[in-house]
């Protein structure tokens, strides 16, 4: 009894004599809470009605309680009171994603943001397929480059061709739309807009307004978002080997790369509408007869034309990201002058345009439409195809049998890209053509192509109500699996039948996630092969479907207008629903927050395919988490730092933890739970979060410990391989907390599913182990400590968990 209670007294003189030594803010420890999707606010991430800004803005802050402002002053007071529990700070950054109404505009960009995902889906390399890798980065950039065409020739088409030259041109359809009675060269208003080429000039400010608007957008959220700079730091990180993609210095900053596709691709919007108004003139001109300096000018403005889009074409190829280097330097004269030079064409053209040629009529379609989508839908199918040859190369090379659909990801992803700007360009034109035609039959409406991709409208929803029905057989199969599962976890309680096949159905559910590869992988091929089938529709034949059937049987013939009717009514309508979204969550806080959701996952890859996405909010968040850690464990010797993310809050503290230096991602822990890192980016994005890149975060930071359920449809299992797994991941945990009514819980314990992991003791406990794991460890022993009392003394030192 007498050497415990020697080696206690000892052990008490030596941490007496460290608490005078170290100073007060030495053991202060910080749990930095990230939130997830969706949003939240600082009074309920730190459980607390007072909360104070401490640093950060409207847009982005990190919060403290009240009680908890000057906590390190107040250090050794509160290690005295609860030595185990960390002073909370909660990181709220939901307003970059979901904020004021505008957001809501966002949806129109749908597109854009899904091929830049595409760009993030390439599969895992090694260092000797750098060119494969910069192909596949061209291509997807290319696929990009078809959409912002695509979008404004669809702008032209409403304008230019259906309200402009058939409408106005159309003295029946003029008489309908009296707003359109001044372009009209039938009637007692026709003056002198009514001549065709001056009717396109004219026309031809709308779709100019709306590549305006674009540029106007990506340039704003690019002065917000690519100009946060990250946190620099010498040449400790900079020599640091195997460095994963997310800790690059430049990853997070892709001012130069952005600003160049701005360029680009506003270029491109101008010259499509240059194409729309030029050629039609000049085709005109080239007619016998016509005058010969009008045909002279015709024939500058299409070489022109051409030589822009090479410029266009060269300028998205020349160049991609520069992510091992910090790259503050823009190139200034490029940004510039290539939207200002298109943009003076695009002037000179409309002047061209406007000439009066009192012979010029307007007849049918405008010339040249079915040509611009037909080589549009064209280009997109060879992408796609090249793009899927490339991806298939990069997994062949460093096959990983967890990356979603063998490595095919990106090229699926691309197409349903391509797909949704082929069904947002249609309808708008099929609901404009509906709308300026009436019942008269007095125009002839879009081109034959988006007739065709109407109609494969129903046969592609058919397919996806298969796959509905799929997934509801398989459910009810893992039901009954997660039965007899739910049975065993809880087989101490009495049997309730009710609730077992509650927590069945959402564990049931929550596996469907694991089913998303399969149902995206189906829907774009078939999505490609019905694209193909329409393209090859429109290119034999300048005839609808319906009419292309004509004098088939009579089953053929009635499908075919069938489909072309449906198709054309659902285009529509999915039109008009996608816009109605879009107003309801400009009025709506909590359709907002939905939609800001959707953001939440979509946009927190850098804008490195194209510039008219919705801006990355990690771009800002990123920096936001790498300065506060940097600052906190900088400012004193020994402070102890928990990085708590939910969510995909987890995901942003990975990428934080990545920026740091090695020095002080050492004094880092981790703490995830419903975390997507493995489960959604992990298969998705396996070049930046496969198991390498998860592995080498787990041996760099000091400490790891992930939470998951098994009715969490989002988070899930890191799946480190080796030993490294069950160090990182803790047993899945239960949900509910009690199956029935118990002392601790006498009112029914709710399935918390992907919320609130807090509320589990287990929580708490992982963060206590992290927290001891991170303290400073005791010095050595003193010099006139005996070798017995150094020996004691070694003992006390805390052990690796």
């Amino acid at each position: 009894m007498e050497r415990p209670q020697r080696h206690a007294s000892s052990h008490e003189a030596h941490e007496a004599h460290e608490s005078e030594r170290r100073p007060a803010t030495a053991d202060t420890a910080l749990e930095l809470l990230v939130h997830g999707v969706g949003g939240t606010t600082p009074q309920e991430m730190l459980n607390d009605p007072r909360t104070v800004r401490i640093t950060g803005d409207d847009t982005a802050a990190v919060f403290r309680r009240a009680d908890d402002v000057e906590a390190e002053k107040k250090a050794a007071k509160r290690l005295d009171e609860d030595p185990g529990k960390p002073v909370p700070e909660a990181y709220v950054w939901c307003n970059l994603t979901s904020g004021n109404g505008s957001r809501a505009l966002w949806l129109l960009l749908l597109p854009f943001m899904v091929v830049n995902l595409a760009h993030w889906m390439r599969p895992t390399v090694r260092d000797n397929r750098v060119r494969t890798v910069r192909l596949y980065g061209l291509l997807v950039r290319l696929a990009g480059l078809t959409l912002t065409v695509l979008l404004v020739a669809a702008a032209c088409e409403v304008a230019l061709d259906l309200a402009a030259w058939q409408c106005a041109g159309t003295g029946g359809c003029a008489q309908e739309h009296s707003w359109l009675g001044f372009l009209s060269p039938a009637g007692p208003d026709a003056g002198w807009w009514s001549l065709p080429g001056r009717r396109l000039a004219l026309a031809a400010l709308v779709p100019a307004a709306l590549t305006v608007l674009l540029w106007y957008l990506s340039h704003r959220t690019w002065s917000a978002y690519e100009s946060q700079p990250p946190i620099e730091y010498g040449p400790e990180s900079d020599d640091e080997p195997g460095r994963a993609g997310l800790g690059r210095p430049g990853f997070w900053y892709g001012r130069r790369l952005v600003a160049r596709l701005r360029a680009a691709h506003t270029a491109a919007g101008l010259l499509t509408i240059v194409a729309a108004v030029g050629t039609s003139a000049a085709r005109y001109d080239r007619e016998p007869g016509g005058p010969p300096v009008l045909e002279a000018l015709g024939r500058i403005v299409e070489a022109t034309l051409v030589v822009g889009g090479v410029v266009v074409v060269w300028v998205v190829c020349r160049r991609g990201r520069s992510e091992h280097r910090l790259d503050r330097h823009l190139d200034a004269a490029l940004v510039r002058w290539l939207p200002i030079g298109s943009l003076v064409l695009l002037a000179l053209t409309l002047l061209y345009a406007g000439w009066s040629r009192p012979g010029w009529r307007s007849e049918g379609r405008l010339p040249g439409g079915d040509a611009i989508f037909g080589g549009i839908a064209l280009v997109q199918c060879l992408l796609v195809i090249v793009l899927g040859v490339v991806a298939h190369l990069l997994y062949r090379a460093h096959p990983d049998p967890r990356t979603a659909m063998r490595g095919l990801a990106g090229p699926a992803v691309a197409m349903l890209a391509c797909a949704l700007g082929g069904v947002m360009s249609g309808g708008v034109a099929q609901r404009v053509a509906d709308w300026l035609d009436g019942t008269g039959g007095t125009i002839e409406g879009p081109p034959v192509l988006l007739t065709w991709q109407a109609s494969v409208i129903p046969p592609l929803l058919i397919v996806l109500l298969a796959l509905v029905g799929w997934l509801a057989r398989r459910t009810v199969q893992l039901r009954r699996i997660e039965t007899a599962a739910v049975e065993l976890d809880y087989d101490d309680e009495p049997a309730d039948t009710g609730r077992t096949r509650r927590i069945a159905r959402m564990r049931a559910m929550a596996a469907l996630t694991d089913r998303a590869p399969r149902i995206i992988g189906i829907t774009s091929i078939v999505t490609l092969l019905l694209g193909a089938l329409a393209l090859m529709g429109a290119m034999t034949t300048d005839e609808t479907p319906g009419e292309a059937a004509h004098g088939t049987y009579p089953v053929v013939q009635g499908a075919a207008e069938a489909a072309q009717a449906l198709g054309s009514w659902l285009i529509g309508v999915g039109f008009i629903l996608f816009v109605t979204w879009g107003r309801r969550a400009y009025k709506d806080p909590s359709a907002r927050r939905t939609i800001g959701i959707l953001w939440d996952v979509g946009t927190f890859w850098p804008r490195a395919a194209h510039p008219f996405a919705p801006p990355c909010y990690a771009e800002r968040a990123v920096p936001d988490l790498t300065w506060r850690m940097a600052t906190w464990t900088g400012a004193a010797e020994g402070r102890r730092l928990v990085l708590s993310g939910h969510s995909q809050g987890s995901v942003l503290a990975a990428a934080a933890a990545w920026q740091l230096k090695p020095s002080v991602r050492k004094r880092v822990a981790l703490l995830t739970y419903g975390s997507p890192l493995e489960r959604l980016y992990g298969r998705w994005f396996p070049a930046h979060f496969g198991p390498d890149a998860l592995s080498g975060l787990h041996r760099e930071v000091d400490c790891w410990r992930n939470l998951h359920r098994a009715t969490d449809p989002i988070g899930g299992p890191v799946r480190l391989p080796g030993d490294c797994g069950p160090k990182v991941d803790r047993e899945a945990l239960k949900d509910p907390l009690a199956y029935g009514r118990t002392e601790d819980h006498p009112l029914p314990a709710p399935i918390l599913g992907h919320s609130d992991y807090q509320a589990d003791p287990a929580f708490a406990e992982e963060r206590r182990k992290l927290l001891a794991r991170l303290r400073p460890e005791v010095p050595g022993p003193r010099e006139d400590s005996g070798p017995e009392e150094s020996q004691e003394e070694s003992r006390l030192e805390p052990t690796p968990m």
